[in-house]
């Protein structure tokens, strides 16, 4: 039982004895970065997104270590934003048919809209929280923990190349193309774009870099030349642990039911183009459409720059020393083998 108090006893004091020797500086700065965001549907057909990003923010770092040591713990909390352009690139073309519809001739015939080169992009604007601890030896740095992603403004926007054609196939005739009186379109650009929104997101984050500039030594004394400002350049990864959307309902194309433009209107039917009008063709974005992916995760790669000021370091209190040693005179204490008295 003696041995484990003594064994107690030692401890604390080989931790006090760290503590008083151990030396804890306070940085504060900014950070910006840039690079590839990706979102990364599973249990989908489609692959992932290709876009870019960027980010800006604030940051506090606390870093503790042994006095004469050149490594350092490292403890960083910030905010910031960031913002960024992501598409899914679909290389399938499709295509939707009005079945037996009726033409200008009254010939029954099916009405075909093909989409080709289809692209959703998503734009993303995020508040962002990191939470990241790690550790410095002279130059070098590292960096792991968690960011926290609050999406405040998502808007998407989906692009394709349209034609429309007649096909009378079906009917005893060919297929009839590039007519704009029976609105039969070539080659023609329809877009379409709704804001909706991401889900809130936690990332596991990685960060690893260095330095750059300014001296890096091991030395401590008052005539040390220390810098107050330092400079940081990393690479860092971002992947996503939360489910990124929610599971849509939609079609990814949503049509007129019917052939319906009025052959009794020549001028509405020459220049109309009714029946590919944003109001009544819906082009819906790939990750609110039905069976899109199990979960969608997000992921960013890129650089970071970083840029920390060293707040004052407190000094030591000339005057409360002073007066502690005027306190201790008058209440007559007996020092180095002398008695003060008043």
């Amino acid at each position: 039982m003696k041995n484990r108090h003594s064994y107690g006893i030692l401890l604390l004091a080989l931790l006090l004895s760290g503590g008083v020797s151990a030396k804890v500086n306070n940085y504060v700065g900014g950070y910006a970065n840039l690079g590839e965001w990706s979102m990364l549907p599973s249990g989908s057909k489609y692959t992932g997104s290709l876009g870019v990003a960027g980010g800006v923010g604030f940051v506090y770092e606390l870093r503790a270590g042994e006095t004469y040591s050149p490594t350092r713990f490292l403890f960083d909390v910030g905010v910031g934003a960031w913002g960024g352009m992501t598409s899914f690139l679909q290389t399938v073309d499709m295509t939707a048919t009005l079945p037996n519809q009726e033409d200008l001739q009254h010939q029954r015939f099916d009405y075909v809209y093909e989409l080709r080169g289809r692209q959703d992009r998503y734009n993303n604007i995020a508040a962002q929280v990191p939470l990241m601890i790690g550790v410095q030896h002279r130059r070098f740095y590292m960096l792991v923990g968690a960011k926290l992603n609050a999406s405040f403004w998502t808007k998407t926007q989906t692009m394709a190349v349209l034609n429309t054609y007649g096909d009378y196939t079906r009917y005893g005739y060919g297929i009839f193309r590039n007519m704009r009186e029976y609105q039969f379109f070539e080659n023609k650009a329809v877009q379409g774009g709704v804001k909706t929104s991401l889900n809130l997101d936690v990332d596991l984050s990685f960060e690893i870099g260095g330095r750059i500039g300014g001296v890096v030594t091991d030395a401590v004394g008052y005539d040390v030349p220390k810098n107050r400002l330092e400079y940081r350049l990393a690479a860092f990864v971002d992947y996503g642990l939360f489910d990124l959307h929610n599971q849509g309902t939609k079609q990814m194309l949503e049509t007129p039911s019917l052939y319906d433009i009025d052959p009794a209107s020549p001028d509405y039917i020459y220049e109309s183009e009714s029946m590919i009008r944003p109001d009544r063709l819906v082009m819906n974005d790939i990750m609110s459409t039905t069976n899109f992916a199990a979960a969608v995760k997000n992921l960013m790669v890129g650089i970071k720059f970083t840029v920390l000021f060293q707040l004052p370091e407190p000094g030591q209190c000339v005057i409360c020393r002073d007066a502690y040693g005027s306190s201790v005179r008058r209440s007559g204490v007996r020092r180095r083998g002398v008695k003060y008295e008043e």
